[in-house]
């Protein structure tokens, strides 16, 4: 092909220089404020979720002396629910705040500590289950990937998820946790 040809042919496929400033910046800021605006409707919607859970008494705190640590662990917590229902998050008191989390057994129960976050104390009375499981509203790991925690508080049962940083100690809390739940029942009868 000719070089004068190929010359032509280029000059003919470069793209034009934007000569309308005022169309694109119009589209930008247009695209920002429906992007704010989304944001602000989901806002709107985790605060009326919360205030629809807002019947749910206060979190419960640690005693000052919980007593000997029977486990501990690190990891993440990433929400609770309503129990059986792993989509239904429950806001209220800060339980749908993903954080990093530290958990504590003791023979008064679970407590759950977490920066950035309200932490909170589960008492043996309330443990009703442990399960290893694969999600939980908004995360979904492979089978097992969660430690599920259902406890009664008030009268809702909440089913609480964590994820240790050591994968292979979940079981290990899952065992615990429903040993002490039996024993704990069968010293309420």
């Amino acid at each position: 092909m000719n070089p004068a040809v190929e010359a032509a042919v280029a000059a003919e496929q470069k793209s034009a220089e934007v000569t309308d400033w005022a169309a694109r910046i119009g589209w930008v800021v247009g695209l920002l404020l429906f992007i704010a605006f989304v944001y602000w409707l989901m806002r709107q919607g985790w605060k009326w979720r919360g205030s629809l859970q807002s019947d749910l008494p206060e979190l419960p705190t640690a005693p000052a002396e919980p007593g000997e640590a029977k486990l501990a662990s690190t990891g993440r917590y990433h929400g609770s629910t309503t129990a059986g229902q792993w989509l239904d998050r429950i806001v209220a008191h800060g339980l749908g705040t993903r954080s990093r989390a530290e958990l504590t057994l003791t023979d008064a129960g679970l407590v759950v500590v977490r920066p950035g976050a309200q932490d909170f104390f589960v008492p043996v009375a309330a443990l009703r289950e442990a399960r290893l499981d694969k999600g939980i509203a908004g995360k979904v790991l492979a089978e097992g990937g969660l430690l599920i925690v259902t406890w009664a508080h008030g009268d809702k049962l909440i089913d609480s998820g964590f994820r240790s940083d050591h994968a292979a100690e979940q079981s290990t809390w899952v065992d615990t946790l429903n040993d002490m739940i039996k024993t704990t029942e069968g010293t309420a009868r």
